[in-house]
């Protein structure tokens, strides 16, 4: 029950309400489960007021003492929040799409569940809070200072952290997908269990980045988030571990396109698997860019050998060649019966026949995939041993002592 003295004094004003604290300073105020929408509470002292589902949609509560104050499910929607004072308050699963934080004060507070999506935190004061499973997506905290800030678990996608101070925050098993921490200072965070992808860590001091779980006897640290969230991945995941060990003997870059070739790729893979391999799959519809073909050439130089559908090729020619010149890693062409290879090709075998492989013909996937062992995969191993072989041999050097002195020329 809402205690009516505590809401009486509320809307007599300002000055009512301040008597009201005044004279009972040790009380906690009940306004939970009341109408409060479109007031004027700015500077008001709320703390530790109980606010527990109350509606606060477009009230101003700029300047507000909400110190230790119970906001669980409260509705915060259109409100002011300028310079409010959060400290220690519990905002539970409150509802702040869109809120403009500026300057707020939210040291300590509880933002436990909170929907946070696309609200600002300029300049406010964040030590110490509690993002767990906060939902921050595209929140702004550009040009703010938030050390010791604990954002575990948070939803932190495409959150903008620019020029943002963020030593010594926890980190642990937080979202950063598109995450932009350009010029920020993350050093010593906490990044147990981070998901980071696409992640603009341009400039960023990433110094000392603690990677162990809090209940690790050791201290584990990486400099660089990217490589931490690897190192976990290693560390968390023995198959991972397994694959990474025997990834340039194991490694199989399988090289054609989708659509009516998919069945092929698809078999061809599952196959490589039972031989024991780590197959890896690429799609050559996807469009021509950098980012493309530096991808390939990262792969193949993972792999221990490729295997490439060159029936009815599209965009293959192209991406075979920015790979077959760098890099002498055995290439296995496969053909459809009856189908020929691009026209460049015949060049391309000629200059680097030591490791690429005349096609191999095949009259349906079922007669090609039973016979992958012995017509790819022994072949394309035994080619990549004396790749290997040639590669150690050490260069030596020829002396002219080996040679005689030229026949002295003579008039015609």
């Amino acid at each position: 029950m809402v205690k009516q003295e505590h809401l009486d004094a509320l809307m007599g004003g300002r000055l009512s309400w301040a008597d009201w604290r005044s004279a009972n300073t040790g009380a906690k105020p009940d306004l939970s489960y009341i109408d409060l929408s479109r007031r004027d509470l700015s500077g008001y002292d709320l703390h530790e007021a109980d606010l527990r589902v109350t509606n606060l949609a477009n009230t101003n509560l700029s300047d507000c003492d909400l110190r230790e104050a119970k906001l669980l499910w409260a509705n915060l929607e259109g409100a002011t929040l300028d310079s409010t004072n959060f400290g220690d308050a519990l905002l539970y699963e409150a509802d702040l799409p869109d809120q403009d934080l500026t300057s707020a004060m939210l040291d300590d507070a509880v933002l436990e569940n909170a929907n946070l999506a696309r609200a600002t935190f300029k300049g406010s004061e964040l030590t110490g809070t509690e993002f767990v499973n906060a939902n921050l997506e595209a929140a702004e905290f550009s040009d703010a200072v938030l050390t010791s800030v604990n954002f575990s678990r948070a939803n932190l996608t495409r959150t903008d952290f620019t020029n943002t101070d963020l030593r010594g925050c926890t980190l642990d098993r937080a979202t950063l997908i598109e995450t932009v921490f350009r010029r920020a200072n993350l050093s010593e965070c906490t990044v147990y269990g981070v998901s980071a992808w696409d992640v603009d860590l341009e400039a960023a001091d990433q110094s000392g980045l603690i990677l162990s779980s809090p209940s690790s006897p050791g201290l584990l640290s990486v400099d660089n988030l990217e490589v931490a969230q690897f190192v976990y991945l290693l560390l968390h995941n023995e198959k991972i571990r397994d694959v990474i060990d025997t990834i340039g003997e194991k490694g199989v870059l399988i090289l054609g396109r989708f659509g009516d070739r998919k069945q092929l790729l698809d078999k061809l893979r599952i196959r490589l698997r039972e031989l024991g391999f780590a197959p890896m799959v690429f799609d050559f519809q996807k469009p021509e860019s950098k980012d493309f073909t530096e991808t390939i050439r990262t792969l193949a130089g993972m792999s221990a050998f490729i295997v490439a559908d060159i029936t009815k090729p599209k965009s293959v020619p192209q991406e075979a060649q920015a790979v077959v010149p760098d890099y002498m890693v055995p290439f296995v062409p496969v053909i459809e019966e009856g189908e020929e290879p691009w026209a460049m090709f015949q060049d391309l075998w000629v200059k680097h026949r030591e490791w690429v492989f005349e096609p191999l013909e095949y009259g349906s996937i079922d007669e090609l995939v039973p016979k992958l062992g012995t017509a790819v995969v022994e072949p394309a191993l035994q080619r990549r041993k004396a790749l290997l072989a040639r590669r150690a041999e050490e260069m030596g050097k020829r002396s002219l002592d080996d040679y005689a002195a030229d026949a002295e020329l003579t008039d015609g």
